[in-house]
């Protein structure tokens, strides 16, 4: 009888250093020592401990470079496969991923690989095209997760069709998963299948009426489809069935408010008042259902009450605006302060938002003080900086605003309020005229699909550059400017720069036109009325 060779296998001692290295914080003696005895025989679980610290410790390149040297020595070992595919993966190495799992597909047509393919999913078009390329020979007509990963890459490749034919067998295995019934949704969806899909859907959460996840979707596709009294509708009907969850009440409440049932918006709110960690939130919506119903008094009581860091912000500056609105200045100026002494961390937005208060009052200087008393405070603010400079005179103080809005844009150049306020120093200042009007013609070429672009700023330079236009009697190009954006979103200061630009022209019955309009839409030439925008 042949007897083992005892160095053939793990050495005991060798373990016990490895284990000791790596307790003593030296993981790479430690890889080292277990790498070297997991491919002695009878290693299994030195390897799987070797595996386990490597993917602790080394990248993903190395961990398979690891794995994939043992699976071969150990080529029958099949829990080696799962490990070899699934760093694969991870390391988009889809050619070996995809033979490793055609091969443990052909030892077991139904292996479980939901642990393989957890994390796994690739990020950019290029890998999702390549995993794809790499699975496509594979028959996974009797495993549910590869054709659902199948189906989620011919989803994203925008091959709704073929994908639809890999999640149906995905649901014959399991028809009430969660998960493969949104896939399917989402794939009707790309088929441009409203109804299909969320009939689909219904009757999915229909046969799984305990489903919050299901409930959830197709309300949230419903107000995709802007269809919010339908899902209005289902919301209450989820809110009946999961009365204790308080996110459902949540949205139930918001789409009340957004389709104007404020009784019931009032009456979920102030069951979400009750909970502890929706009372902030509860109160916020209550003080925009309040001011929605036009009871401000109400409304100032509900988001005064409001404490929570991430919403007392915005609470706090719609008293402000509500307080301003009734020209009630100084409440607006202790409500600031009384913030600040709150939620020190609001203090700069706080001095910003006192100071623009003053100047609304004329207070120009006294706004000034207050500003730089608080640049002292923060001196790194930018935000009180840039509100400093906003108040200077762009002629008598040209030089110093000049300075600092250069300081400004060299800590941030990809600021477009900062261009732009530079901009319209440059126009105010002679010879200096055409480099402003070129900045804010670069701002304007910014497209609405730019991350950077934002309506109300590049509303605010065509403004800027129909007004310089209006200055030099450049009429027509006044109204190529402003036509446009007045057309679909019209604010008195457009208005007002065509009005002039049409009487230039001498248009005597566009004029006629555009002063009713503006009459009727802000009371133009009736009050002392300003352009402002209530924002919910």
């Amino acid at each position: 009888m042949a007897t083992r060779d005892p160095a053939s296998e793990p050495s005991l001692y060798s373990l016990l250093e490895a284990e000791f290295a790596a307790d003593r914080g030296q993981p790479e003696r430690a890889l080292q020592l277990y790498k070297q005895q997991s491919f002695k025989q009878d290693a299994t679980a030195v390897f799987e401990r070797a595996l386990g610290l490597s993917l602790q410790y080394d990248d993903v390149d190395s961990s398979l470079r690891f794995a994939k040297a043992w699976q071969d020595k150990n080529p029958d070992h099949v829990p080696a496969w799962f490990y070899v595919a699934h760093l694969a993966l991870k390391a988009h190495n889809y050619e070996l991923a995809g033979k490793t799992l055609n091969r443990i597909l052909r030892y077991d047509p139904r292996a479980d690989l939901s642990e393989i393919l957890i994390g796994i999913y690739p990020a950019t078009e290029s890998d999702q095209r390549a995993l794809l390329a790499a699975l496509e020979p594979i028959d996974s007509t009797q495993n549910a997760s590869m054709s659902v990963l199948k189906a989620g890459l011919l989803l994203q490749a925008n091959a709704p069709k073929d994908a639809l034919v890999h999640i149906e067998r995905a649901l014959a295995r399991q028809p009430n998963y969660t998960p493969f019934i949104t896939l399917k949704t989402d794939i009707l969806r790309q088929m441009d299948a409203p109804d299909a899909a969320l009939s689909y859907v219904d009757q999915a959460r229909l046969r799984n009426p305990s489903s919050k996840s299901l409930y959830l979707y197709q309300i949230r596709y419903l107000l995709d489809l802007k269809r919010s009294r339908e899902a209005w509708v289902l919301l209450l009907d989820a809110q009946q069935r999961f009365s204790d969850d308080a996110e459902i009440t949540l949205l139930a409440a918001l789409v009340s408010l957004d389709i104007e049932e404020y009784r019931r918006a009032d009456q979920l709110l102030n069951v979400l008042v009750q909970n502890s960690i929706y009372t902030d939130q509860a109160y916020y919506y209550l003080g925009i259902s309040a001011e929605r119903q036009q009871h401000i008094d109400m409304a100032k009581r509900y988001l005064n009450a409001v404490m929570r860091e991430d919403l007392v912000l915005a609470a706090r500056e719609k008293v402000v605006a509500f307080e301003l609105l009734e020209d009630n200045y100084d409440a607006a100026i202790a409500t600031l302060v009384k913030l600040r002494e709150q939620f020190g961390v609001f203090a700069p937005d706080t001095y910003v938002m006192q100071a623009d208060i003053l100047r609304q009052q004329q207070k120009t200087d006294e706004a000034l003080r207050l500003l730089t008393t608080a640049n002292r405070q923060y001196p790194n603010s930018e935000g009180i900086l840039f509100a400093r400079v906003q108040l200077l005179d762009n002629r008598s103080d040209y030089v110093i605003k000049r300075a600092l809005l250069q300081h400004l844009q060299s800590l941030d150049p990809s600021n477009l309020a900062y261009q732009l306020s530079y901009a319209q120093l440059l126009m105010a200042h002679q010879g200096s005229e055409a480099q402003g009007v070129a900045l804010a013609q670069s701002i304007i070429s910014i497209r609405y699909d730019d991350p950077r672009y934002d309506s109300e700023l590049h509303l605010e330079t065509l403004n800027l550059l129909a007004e310089y236009a209006l200055n030099n009697q450049e009429y027509a190009q006044v109204i190529d400017y402003l036509q446009t954006p007045y057309d679909v979103l019209p604010t008195l200061p457009s208005g007002v720069l065509l009005l002039r630009a049409y009487q230039g022209l001498g248009e005597t019955d566009k004029v006629q036109s555009l002063l009713e309009d503006l009459q009727q839409r802000f009371a133009f030439g009736q009050h002392n009325i300003n352009d402002r925008v209530q924002l919910y």
